[in-house]
């Protein structure tokens, strides 16, 4: 592998590329430092810690520690992807963005795109005020305002959110040039940036949590344990395919004869990646997220019911069983989604009629497209229960046992698979641009 890499950094046009995929980071890492003005950072790192095991908390790892710290980067990439899905959505939903986005071409791909940007920044507004009206009105025991002393009216407010929608903007952008001319996805690559910055912290506040209290360590050691064990699970999925045999029919042209060799047709198992996770939990994040802007909902047990399991503000631990039905439903629903859009079994059937390729024991034309469309559902299914079942065990033994909660245990298992994908994504498309200038990669 470090043979590998010192290959790839010999050829110019990816060394390129790696440089400046890395000058991206730096300047996101950067953004990440610099402070939105009249936010007092200190009670709202204090409100973080203490929500740890909420929503919120999941939120600023997504973040990279910049929604505790109000930097212009706090919003991160939310914005965009619930941007995304929403765009997605309706393109099933109106046949109009359907035909845009099918019989339009490149100009078509480009609407879209625009829409998409336009409505990143239409929600960014939205989230940027809704995070001013928390910091705004807190009424917690840690003090109120969490805005500066004398910052309040129009214009601070006017600056904060306009600041936080001017970063969701830049932070897209960053993304889509990281796409064009680096390598990998932009948006993933910053997503898994901001996972890794905190795991640093995370080890640093286990070690700490072991110290003061030692009958602890045996707990840390199996949350240890337990993320190795998802690594290899996730590998190997991720990397596990189910292959349909074709046969291809000879054929004479002219003197020579084509045709007649055996070839398969792959189908990953897990075909969306980690999409779903991602897509599934920034949905189920929004009542959560709702409630905890609006400090007068926050009263009775609404947070609690809510919220993902963990330990709440007041103390309390939430079991988070209604959050859990809802995010495993939308991982499944999204994993079919996005295998839908992905592979059209039709179109498949179609192009192995055309080139004279058939699947054995199976017609040509709509019995073939059947049995691709019934392979495509088994394996959607047990790729999407798979996603389903690392994101949401870490949350069910968070909530059987309050000292993983206290952990921050429930946050790991989306986490980890988060990074493990986008990792295995970058490295594939880096071992294909070396595999078009004839070097072996990643896989000897």
């Amino acid at each position: 592998m470090l043979q590998t890499i010192r290959n790839a950094w010999r050829v110019e046009d990816i060394r390129k590329k790696l440089i400046f995929m890395m000058f991206i980071i730096l300047i996101f890492r950067l953004g990440n430092a610099v402070t939105v003005p009249f936010v007092d950072t200190y009670l709202l790192s204090a409100f973080f810690q203490e929500a740890r095991g909420t929503m919120f908390g999941f939120l600023n790892t997504m973040s990279g520690s910049a929604l505790e710290q109000a930097t212009i980067f706090a919003l991160s990439i939310q914005p965009y992807i619930n941007a995304s899905i929403i765009m997605q959505l309706l393109t099933i939903a109106i046949p109009a963005l359907e035909r845009m986005r099918k019989e339009g071409g490149e100009e078509g791909k480009k609407k879209i795109e625009r829409i998409t940007r336009y409505a990143t920044i239409g929600i960014a507004a939205l989230q940027g005020f809704a995070y001013y009206t928390m910091i705004s009105n807190h009424n917690d025991h840690l003090g109120g305002s969490m805005l500066m002393p004398g910052a309040e009216g129009i214009f601070p407010a006017i600056v904060i959110v306009a600041t936080f929608m001017t970063g969701s903007a830049l932070l897209m952008w960053m993304g889509e040039q990281i796409t064009e001319f680096g390598i990998g996805n932009g948006i993933s690559i910053i997503l898994f940036v901001s996972i890794v910055a905190r795991f640093p912290h995370e080890i640093g506040q286990m070690i700490q949590r072991t110290i003061a209290d030692p009958s602890t360590w045996l707990i840390h050691v199996l949350v240890l344990l337990g993320a190795l064990a998802i690594i290899v699970l996730i590998v190997i999925v991720q990397n596990s395919e189910r292959r349909i045999p074709v046969q291809y029919s000879k054929r004479v042209v002219g003197r020579k004869m084509y045709g007649g060799q055996s070839t398969h047709l792959p189908m990953k198992v897990n075909m969306s990646g980690v999409l779903p996770i991602i897509f599934a939990q920034s949905i189920a994040s929004i009542p959560a997220t709702i409630v905890m802007f609006v400090p007068q909902w926050q009263e009775g047990r609404l947070l609690q019911i809510l919220s993902m399991p963990g330990i709440q503000q007041d103390g309390t631990h939430s079991l988070g069983i209604p959050y859990m039905l809802v995010y495993f439903l939308l991982i499944v629903f999204f994993s079919y989604f996005y295998s839908t859009v992905q592979f059209n079994p039709v179109e498949i059937a179609n192009n192995l009629k055309k080139n004279g390729g058939f699947i054995p024991g199976f017609r040509a034309g709509k019995p073939t497209s059947e049995f691709i469309q019934k392979v495509l559902t088994k394996i959607t299914l047990f790729g999407a229960i798979y996603l389903a079942i690392v994101a949401i065990s870490p949350m069910v033994i968070g909530a059987i046992s309050p000292v993983a909660a206290a952990a921050g245990i429930t946050m790991g298992g989306t986490s980890i698979i988060i990074v493990v994908s986008v990792a295995l994504e970058t490295i594939k498309q880096l071992e294909s641009q070396m595999l078009m200038r004839h070097y072996k990669g990643f896989l000897e």
